[in-house]
């Protein structure tokens, strides 16, 4: 095969959750342990980081990696779902596997899926698991895919396991209840491995804990752990002092991640990075430092509050539940401008409704969609829309809608673009 053509069988001959939902997901190891037993258990022969959790994982993930990586460890990642290139979910120290590996494993491996008809997420994470073993990796951050009882990434056995947070998202497959909820995330929780719980919940700590208790985990909240103080935004950086009770551990420090959601991450980030200190990872002040204020040119993170223009002012973001949007608006809020512009496209087996009467009304908003099949069309979008007196034109593609945009904006501006990962990966 082509790469092209090797492209088309992944995203075409393979169940792939992004584009059909729900029916491509697989609520067992079966697969995955078979693939991977196949493989020789690639994903028995490095180190492991697992990043869970609702929101955040994402952000979390690249920032171990570059901190990782800037310590001077030869560091996979692992992530889903990509934004422009299928490439980005699997990189060693930023850089994305090769188009070569990429054909020369499914050319590889096209007889036994034929067999075992695995997903595309389950193929994707042998593949992972094969290139790390391969490049020889001193260490991998994996990110959880879906949940994380069940999902394909928990196979390993990590040096660490990290949580991020409990929110409402994929109901339809992890339960109605952050409890729920909690109990498939923490099934990434493993016997005697130490675990970091970013955010504290109510209705999620003590399945934390009691999780911990039955594995004989040690497990810390980071919001316990650490706090914020002198908290600073500028136009290229958030910039803050992480403490840990009153002993200063990181002054000044700066994240080139400007969302100020990246405050909750980075007390996660800094936990987990403490516990590695532990664990006897050599780990500098300095390389946490440069990491962080790099994070998206050492990764290549895309798509968190990232500014794609400055006249008018262009703003894209992934949050695309009611937790990370409203993040989002906290951020929108934030920022000066005039006339504020909504560019918006969801996917319908989201909690739409929630999501729209979380919007602001003094808006001008353009329906739009992705191109995938899982996606609500723009038209029936503008109409529930309507129900929550948000009001603007239905386009059939994103890059219409935001031409629209840009064409009704004035110099001062700001047009935002979200709602859902694939309306900002369109537009990157």
């Amino acid at each position: 095969m082509t790469y092209s053509q090797t492209l088309h069988y992944l995203y075409n001959k393979l169940p792939m959750f992004t584009r059909v939902g729900a029916i491509a997901y697989k609520k067992d190891l079966h697969n995955t342990l078979i693939l991977c037993e196949q493989l020789g258990n690639p994903q028995h022969q490095f180190k492991t980081i697992h990043v869970g959790g609702t929101n955040g994982k994402g952000s979390t993930s690249h920032m171990l990696a570059a901190i990782l990586q800037q310590a001077g460890y030869k560091t996979g990642l692992y992530t889903s779902p990509h934004l422009k290139d299928f490439r980005e979910r699997i990189r060693i120290n930023g850089k994305m596997i090769s188009k070569g590996f990429v054909s020369n494993f499914i050319k590889e491996q096209q007889a036994s899926f034929e067999t075992l008809q695995p997903s595309f997420f389950e193929v994707t994470v042998g593949m992972a698991f094969s290139y790390f073993e391969q490049q020889k990796v001193d260490i991998a951050i994996i990110e959880v895919g879906l949940g994380g009882r069940l999902d394909s990434t928990n196979i390993i056995s990590p040096e660490l396991a990290v949580i991020t947070n409990i929110s409402l998202d994929h109901t339809n497959i992890l339960g109605n209840t952050l409890r729920a909820i909690a109990g498939e995330k923490a099934g990434i929780i493993k016997h005697n491995i130490p675990v970091v719980i970013g955010e504290r919940h109510p209705e999620t700590d003590n399945v934390f804990i009691k999780k911990a208790l039955e594995t004989d985990s040690t497990l810390v909240f980071a919001a316990d752990e650490l706090n914020l103080s002198d908290i600073q935004i500028d136009k290229q950086y958030l910039i803050t002092t992480i403490k840990k009770g009153t002993e200063v551990l990181f002054k000044g420090i700066k994240l080139d991640l400007t969302g100020t959601y990246q405050l909750k991450n980075v007390l996660t980030v800094v936990a987990a990075i403490l516990k590695l200190k532990d664990l006897h990872f050599n780990i500098s002040n300095k390389a946490v430092f440069t990491a962080l204020k790099n994070v998206k040119k050492i990764t290549g993170l895309k798509g968190r509050w990232q500014t794609l223009s400055n006249s008018p002012l262009i703003i894209c973001d992934t949050g695309h539940n009611s937790a990370g949007l409203k993040e989002v608006l906290q951020n929108i809020q934030n920022t000066t401008y005039q006339n504020l512009h909504m560019v918006i496209g969801v996917l319908k087996d989201k909690d739409v409704n929630g999501f729209l009467s979380l919007l602001p009304i003094k808006a001008t908003y353009y329906f739009t969609q992705p191109q995938l099949e899982r996606a609500l069309p723009a038209i029936k979008l503008a109409d529930q829309a309507s129900k929550h007196q948000l009001f603007g034109q239905a386009y059939d593609d994103v890059a219409s809608a935001l031409q629209a945009a840009k064409k009704n904006a004035g110099p001062n501006d700001l047009i935002f673009i979200g709602g859902s990962t694939f309306v900002v990966a369109e537009v990157i």
